[in-house]
């Protein structure tokens, strides 16, 4: 049975083995409208609210926050509406687009040109949010439960404030664009931190496609909620990138919208959890580093057996990645439970603590071996994971010490498609 995952900006075949597999994809649909109609319509006729137009008067200085280079948001066609939505209305000199990092690195002037396009890279003033220059911050107050809250100076003084995203189920923020595009992703490190410390992470409703009662998606709400947000336009995506759906109006509103359709997509019940579970990280740019494969991996723990296997296959093209703290934490001890106690019983919160975190409870559960093109096995046993060089021998070769009634799921898009056992509920 020949399965093509996601990978790079490719595909990776693999065979598995007949008649024990189950390939699982989101339930997405094709792109029928173009996107300029989809964005043209969000912007003038939004989910609840005035339309954008009507919001803004000429002279106001307008940030529109956008996500950074490992998210697949069609940027350039968002920006495109929206200018040509406020034509007449505003002058590019009054917008700057943020992009927000969150803790993740500045894109490159390269990256930006591929991201946004040189004429708009040329024509629009873009700062890449930088959540540990103080320079850049602005204190809010505290919000939430009691998260002390540093946003970008360039957002907390504009008068018009835009957030535009792509929603996705998230592994324990519920799901992407939304709120999120105000914190972290415009957020101080101090901000992020304590969002993403030890107890929020450990929250049992901090997951996949969860936000009632998920302490990490409340509290980024109570941050948005307070920052005035303007208007907000989300987009939906299928497996190739195509825009099939896009929301816009009032933050709250708008994105419950998008999260319903993604939720009835993208969050697939299954019956019984399986031996093994093979799971991309839906290929480029998603799966550019091992910091973001940790997406992948907890996909595919949704619906694993305690003691079972998931492979991963994450190209890594970005390395661990070089910047950050998470290759560092990673190699800071000898095993995963050693790594999660460290997390559990430290009074700190540190940078990319939360993806260790997350790596470790998956690890706790079941054995994760990774396919990747551009690391090292070395460097691979050191961040506690298996190399694998050929998915199909190890697969097969896992099913036959199984015996009888072994089980493999694959989940070709990765975190595109979140599974999850039947009895659960997502909300």
């Amino acid at each position: 049975m020949k399965v093509e995952l996601a990978y790079g900006d490719g595909q990776l075949s693999v065979d598995m083995p007949d008649g024990v597999t189950d390939v699982i994809v989101p339930a997405g649909k094709p792109a029928t409208r173009p996107p300029a109609e989809l964005l043209a319509g969000a912007l003038t006729g939004p989910v609840a609210g005035p339309s954008l137009r009507d919001l803004v008067r000429p002279g106001q200085r307008v940030a529109i926050s956008i996500c950074d280079g490992t998210r697949p948001q069609p940027r350039r066609l968002v920006l495109a509406a929206i200018l040509e939505h406020l034509s007449g209305v505003v002058e590019p000199a009054d917008v700057v687009v943020l992009v927000a990092t969150g803790t993740h690195r500045a894109n490159t002037q390269e990256e930006l040109e591929e991201m946004l396009g040189a004429d708009l890279v040329r024509r629009l003033r873009i700062v890449s949010h930088d959540a540990r220059d103080p320079a850049q911050l602005d204190f809010v107050g505290e919000l939430g439960n009691a998260v002390p809250v540093w946003l970008n100076r360039e957002w907390t003084e504009a008068d018009v404030r835009i957030t535009t995203g792509l929603v996705e189920p998230h592994f324990f923020a519920g799901f992407s664009g939304g709120p999120k595009m105000v914190a972290p992703g415009l957020a101080g490190l101090e901000t992020v931190l304590v969002l993403h410390d030890a107890a929020h992470i450990a929250h049992p409703l901090a997951r996949w496609g969860v936000t009632d009662g998920n302490p990490v998606h409340e509290d980024v709400c109570a941050i948005a909620a307070a920052t005035d947000v303007t208007f907000s336009l989300d987009v939906v995506m299928n497996n190739d990138h195509e825009m099939v759906a896009a929301f816009g109006g009032e933050l709250f509103a708008m994105h419950s919208a998008a999260c319903a359709m993604v939720r009835a997509s993208a969050m697939q019940a299954v019956e019984a959890p399986y031996d093994v579970v093979v799971t991309s990280n839906s290929g480029y740019p998603l799966d550019q580093n091992l910091y973001q494969a940790v997406k992948g991996m907890s996909a595919g723990a949704e619906i694993v057996k305690p003691g079972g296997l998931i492979v991963c296959a994450s190209e890594c093209r970005d390395g661990f990645p070089d910047h950050g703290l998470y290759r560092e934490l990673l190699f800071s001890h000898e095993s995963p439970a050693e790594l999660l106690k460290s997390i559990q019983t430290s009074p700190t919160t540190q940078a990319d603590q939360w993806q260790v975190q997350i790596q470790a409870q998956v690890q706790a559960k079941a054995t994760v071996a990774l396919y990747s093109s551009y690391l090292a096995d070395d460097d691979v046993r050191r961040a506690h994971l298996e190399p694998v060089r050929d998915i199909s021998a190890l697969v097969n070769r896992t099913v036959a010490e199984a015996g009888a009634g072994a089980s493999v799921c694959v989940l070709p898009e990765g975190p595109r498609t979140v599974p999850y056992l039947v009895p659960e509920m997502r909300h």
